[in-house]
C-alpha cells in the first residue's frame, strides 16, 4: 500500500451549522438547504446529493424560510427582509424590507406569479414576482397574532396560515378570512400553553394538515372549517411538514428527532374511501428535526444536529444501505503551504494559520512518535464587515494568504520568524480581483488564480512588491455556470478548472489560453489533479467514478479506459461520500492517494482492477496469507479507515501525510442538549 508518516490533526475545531429550511425543486431535482449561519447549499438529488453551490451566509442574518418560485431562490427571516439569491454567482442577488417585522414564513404559489410571506404583525403580505424583482402588492386580512406557517392552495386562489391556537383560511382575491379554525391545546398541563401551529400543507381536495406544539398532526376541511382526523404523532413538537408531489404521502418532523410518515390509502379493502393512515417512523437524527422535504425517492431532513439525512422509502432491507448522511461539505476548507508544514483553517468569519508540530524516534508501522514540538497556531485573521467567507488559500512556500466573501478578495503577504509572525495585507490588487468562487496558487508560488464569473480564471503575478494582472483564462463553451475546483500542474505549465456545468476545461498557461475541454460526463465533479510527472489529470465523480485524461494527448489514458472497460467494485461505487482530494506519492508514479469524509485509498494503478466477485477490503486477508499466495489476491484498492471523519488529506515537503479529522462525537458533544426521552426500565 506505501507507507507514511502521518500527522493526526484534530485542532481545527470546525463546527458544521444547523439545518433551519429546505426547499425541493422537483423539475431540477435541486435541494436548497438553509443553515442557522444564514448560508444556502444547493444539492443536486439525483446527483447523490452532491453541493453543487454554496452561497456563503452573513453576520446577524437568520434564515426562518425557503421558497422556489419557478428557477429563482428567496429566503427570510426574523430580520424582517426577504432575500432572493443570484445563483449562478452564488450571492445575494437583493434583499427588500417587508415592513412587518420578523418574517417567520415564506411560500410561493404553484404559479410562479405570488409570494407570500407570515409577519410578526399578523398581516399576511403578497408580493408579485415580476422579471427582475419583487414587488409588494397588498396585504390580506391583519389577523391578532404572528402568521407562523404559511401554504397555498394548488389552484393560488386561498392561502392557509397557521397561527398561536388558531388556523386561518383566506381568500386570496377578497383578502378576508373564510374560516377560523380552532387548535385544541392538548391534555393537563399543556391546556393553559398556547398551542403554536409550527407548520401547515394544504392539498388540491380542500384538506389542510397542521403540525402543532401539543404533537399533533391534524387533518381539517376548508370547505365546513371542521376537523377530519387527528394523530397524536410526539409528546413534545411536530416542527415541520411536507407532502408528496403526487399529494399521497405526508412527513413530519418532530422535536424528539424523529420522521413520521402518513400515506393516503384505503381503509377497507376493496372500497374506495381513503383516510390518512401513520405508516412508518424513522429515527435518523439526535436532535430536533427543524425541516423535511418528500422528493420522489425518499425522504429528505435536517435540524439541529447538522446533518442532511435522505431517508429512501424502499423496503427495509434497501433502507438501512441506502440511508444517506452529509456531515461535511464537499468544498475544501484546509489548504497546506506543504514547502513551510502551515495549514489555513477557513472558519466562516475568520481563517487560523497553524504549524504542524514535529516527532523524534523512528517510526514502526501503526506506532504513534512522541512530539518533540506541538503545534502552534500563529495567526488568527477576523474578516471585516458582516459577509462570510466563501473560499481561502495559503501558497505553497507560507509567504502568501488569500481569502474571499461574495463582494470582496483580500491578499496578504506573511512574515513568518520562528514565533513571530506579521502579515501586511495587499492594498493595490487589480481591479478584476473584487470576489472569487475558488482560488489556488501555483506550485512555485509565483502565481494566483482567482475563479471569477462566467467561468473564468484570472491569473495574477506576485513578487515581493505585491501583484501584477496578467490575464483572463475564458473557457470555449460560454458557460456562466461558477468554478468550483481549481487544479494547477506541477510544472507551471497547465490549469484544470470544473464547473456546475460538470465542464472540465484545460488552459495552457505560457499562452494563457484553452487547450481543451475534457468530455463532459453527467455527474458533478468532486475532485481533480494533475499528475506531476505524466501531466494526466485525474478526476473523480459524485457517483463514484474516475477518469484520467492526458492533457498532451487531449483524451483518456489506457488506464481509463480499462476502468470503463472493466467497472469499479460494488462496494466502491455504493460509498456515501464523494473523493474531496486527489493526491500523488512521489516515491511511486503509480500511486494515486485520494479520500473522502471516511476513508483514505491508494489506487495502484500497476495493479488489476478488482471484479465485484473480489474482496474489496481485503488488506486483513493478505496479511494472513504467505507471500507467494498474496499475488493472487492483491488488486488495486488499498484503503484505510484507521481514522475518525476526516476533513482533509494534504502532503507536505517531507512525504508525509497530514490528516485533519473532525470526529462527529466532538460535534455532538458541542451540540444543546436533546429532548430528555424517558426509555424502558429507567
Amino acid at each position: 500500500m506505501g507507507e507514511f508518516k502521518v500527522h493526526q490533526v484534530r485542532f481545527f475545531e470546525y463546527m458544521p451549522s444547523g439545518i433551519r429550511a429546505l426547499a425541493f425543486h422537483p423539475k431540477k431535482e435541486r435541494m436548497a438547504v438553509a443553515r442557522m449561519d444564514g448560508s444556502v447549499e444547493i444539492c443536486h438529488c439525483s446527483d447523490r446529493f452532491y453541493q453543487e453551490k454554496v452561497i456563503p451566509g452573513r453576520e446577524q442574518c437568520g434564515i426562518e424560510a425557503l421558497s422556489w418560485v419557478g428557477d429563482r431562490l428567496f429566503s427570510a427571516g426574523l430580520n424582517g427582509e426577504i432575500t432572493e439569491y443570484d445563483l449562478t454567482n452564488q450571492k445575494i442577488k437583493y434583499t427588500i424590507d417587508a415592513y412587518g417585522g420578523p418574517i417567520w414564513s415564506i411560500t410561493g404559489n404553484k404559479q410562479g406569479t405570488h409570494l407570500a410571506v407570515g409577519c410578526e404583525d399578523g398581516n399576511v403580505k403578497l408580493f408579485e414576482v415580476t422579471e427582475d424583482k419583487i414587488q409588494f402588492e397588498r396585504n390580506l386580512a391583519r389577523q391578532k397574532g404572528r402568521i407562523i406557517s404559511l401554504s397555498w392552495h394548488p389552484s393560488g386562489s386561498r392561502i392557509a396560515a397557521g397561527m398561536m391556537d388558531i388556523i386561518q383560511v383566506l381568500n386570496v382575491e377578497k383578502g378576508h378570512s373564510i374560516h377560523r379554525m380552532l387548535v385544541d391545546k392538548g391534555v393537563g398541563k399543556s391546556r393553559s400553553k398556547e398551542c403554536v401551529v409550527w407548520s401547515v400543507v394544504y392539498l388540491s381536495d380542500g384538506t389542510i394538515i397542521s403540525g402543532d406544539s401539543v404533537g399533533m398532526v391534524k387533518m381539517w376541511d376548508d370547505q365546513t372549517g371542521t376537523l377530519i382526523k387527528s394523530h397524536n404523532v410526539t409528546k413534545c413538537d411536530v416542527l415541520a411538514l411536507s407532502v408528496s408531489q403526487s399529494g399521497d404521502s405526508l412527513v413530519a418532523g418532530t422535536s424528539e428527532g424523529t420522521v413520521v410518515q402518513f400515506q393516503f390509502l384505503s381503509v377497507v379493502l376493496g372500497k374506495d374511501e381513503k383516510e390518512w393512515v401513520r405508516t412508518r417512523i424513522f429515527k435518523s437524527h439526535t436532535h430536533d428535526v427543524r425541516a423535511v422535504a418528500e422528493i420522489t425517492t425518499g425522504v429528505v431532513s435536517g435540524g439541529i444536529d447538522t446533518q442532511l439525512v435522505v431517508t429512501p422509502l424502499f423496503d427495509k432491507a434497501e433502507v438501512k444501505s441506502a440511508l444517506r448522511k452529509v456531515l461535511f461539505p464537499h468544498r475544501k476548507l484546509v489548504s497546506c503551504a506543504r514547502k513551510a508544514n502551515l495549514m489555513l483553517f477557513q472558519y466562516s468569519g475568520h481563517l487560523e494559520l497553524w504549524r504542524l508540530g514535529e516527532s523524534e524516534g523512528i517510526a514502526e508501522p501503526d506506532m504513534s512518535l512522541p512530539i518533540s514540538r506541538k503545534p502552534e497556531k500563529l495567526l488568527h485573521l477576523k474578516v471585516k464587515g458582516e459577509e462570510h467567507i466563501r473560499c481561502s488559500s495559503v501558497s505553497p512556500c507560507g509567504e502568501w494568504i488569500v481569502y474571499s466573501t461574495a463582494s470582496s478578495l483580500r491578499l496578504y503577504k506573511l512574515h513568518c520568524d520562528n514565533s513571530n509572525v506579521s502579515i501586511t495585507k495587499i492594498s493595490k490588487l487589480p481591479k478584476v480581483l473584487s470576489s472569487a468562487s475558488q482560488l489556488c496558487f501555483s506550485s512555485d508560488s509565483s502565481h494566483l488564480f482567482s475563479a471569477s464569473t462566467q467561468s473564468s480564471v484570472h491569473m495574477v503575478s506576485l513578487n515581493k512588491a505585491g501583484c501584477k494582472f496578467m490575464g483572463t483564462l475564458k473557457p470555449k463553451s460560454g458557460s456562466k455556470q461558477p468554478i468550483h475546483l481549481l487544479a494547477p500542474s506541477e510544472d507551471g505549465k497547465w490549469l484544470a478548472s470544473a464547473n456546475s456545468d460538470h465542464e472540465v476545461q484545460i488552459y495552457d498557461l505560457q499562452i494563457r489560453k484553452p487547450h481543451c475541454t475534457v468530455p463532459t460526463y453527467s455527474s458533478a465533479v468532486s475532485a481533480m489533479a494533475i499528475h506531476p510527472t505524466t501531466n494526466c489529470l485525474f478526476i473523480t465523480h459524485a457517483d463514484q467514478q474516475m477518469f484520467e485524461y492526458s492533457i498532451e494527448q487531449k483524451q483518456y489514458s489506457d488506464w481509463s479506459r480499462s476502468v470503463q472497460r472493466t467497472g469499479l467494485h460494488r462496494v466502491w461505487l455504493d460509498r456515501d461520500t464523494p473523493v474531496t482530494n486527489v493526491m500523488f506519492n512521489p516515491s511511486n508514479p503509480s500511486h494515486i492517494i485520494l479520500h473522502d469524509s471516511y476513508m483514505l485509498c491508494i489506487i495502484d494503478q500497476s495493479l488489476p482492477l478488482p471484479d465485484n466477485s473480489t474482496q474489496f477490503y481485503n488488506q486483513l486477508t493478505l496479511r494472513s496469507l504467505p507471500e507467494e499466495q498474496r499475488k493472487l489476491y492483491t488488486h488495486a484498492f488499498k484503503v484505510c479507515k484507521a481514522f475518525k471523519e476526516i476533513l482533509c488529506v494534504e502532503q507536505i515537503s517531507d512525504q508525509s501525510l497530514v490528516v485533519v479529522e473532525r470526529p462527529l462525537s466532538d460535534i455532538i458533544t458541542r451540540l444543546p442538549k436533546p429532548i430528555k426521552q424517558k426509555k424502558f426500565a429507567t
